[in-house]
Parts: C-alpha cells; sequence; structure tokens
C-alpha cells in the first residue's frame, strides 16, 4: 500500500536546516511503501525548494518525480468535491491539505507523511479513524 506524502515532508528532506530533516530522512531510510505524492502538492513543493533553497533543489526533485523514484496521484473530480466538503468542514485547512485528505479516502489510506500535526491531526477520514501520521 503506498504512503501519501505532503509538501512539509518532501521539504524537509530537501532542507537540512529544517527542523524535521533528520526525523524525515530517518523515516525514509526505514520506509517500505511506496511514496505517492498528490498533484496538488507539486506546484507547492516546487515553490518553496525554487524560493528557499534555489533552482538546484527545485530540478532536483522534478527529476526525482521524472525518474519515477515517487507517484503521482491525479485529482479526481470525486476529490475535488470532497475537498470543497472538508473545507467547509475544517475551515483552518487549505485546498492541498482537503485535496491529500480526498486522496487518502478514495485510496483508503491510513497514514499520511506530514510535518503538519496542527492541520491532519484534527481531521477525522470519512473511511477510518484519525490519520496515523509519520515521520
Amino acid at each position: 500500500m503506498p504512503l501519501l506524502v505532503d509538501t512539509g515532508v518532501l521539504y524537509a528532506l530537501a532542507d537540512r536546516t529544517d527542523r524535521w530533516h533528520d526525523r524525515s530522512v530517518a523515516w525514509l531510510a526505514k520506509a517500505r511503501e511506496r511514496l505517492l505524492i498528490p498533484v496538488t502538492v507539486l506546484p507547492e513543493i516546487t515553490y518553496l525548494l525554487h524560493t528557499r533553497l534555489g533552482a538546484r533543489a527545485e530540478r532536483a526533485f522534478v527529476g526525482s518525480v521524472t525518474a519515477r523514484e515517487v507517484d503521482v496521484e491525479c485529482v479526481r473530480d470525486r476529490d475535488l468535491a470532497r475537498a470543497a466538503e472538508l473545507l467547509e468542514q475544517y475551515p483552518h485547512i487549505g485546498f492541498v491539505d482537503a485535496t491529500v485528505v480526498a486522496i487518502a479516502e478514495r485510496l483508503k489510506l491510513t497514514s499520511i507523511a506530514t510535518t503538519d500535526r496542527r492541520h491532519f491531526a484534527t481531521i477525522v477520514p470519512k473511511h477510518a479513524p484519525p490519520f496515523e501520521l509519520v515521520p
């Protein structure tokens, strides 16, 4: 079963000064699941990498996606509809987080790799108890 990965973990893996870097690297070294990135995360992570770490970091990430080191999950119409519901139900989250949850629900995933405990810890998915948040 794949593991859905949010922006924060991807950024932490690239930025050695990020407070989540060591934990994320250690987690990734042990992870056996295939990493799955929602397509909505791609613009967010590439923007952060480019503006904070530079064009080389952005290119390296895009290269890893192109090389299929991670999989990208597209957003379907029903994911968008569910994201709209989640934005109403949880007004403190944004669109990207809502699509991560919607995709996790559609795929029946119970874990999300994220550094965003503040938002994801409050969300109860339709198909399971609250998500297990890693790392």
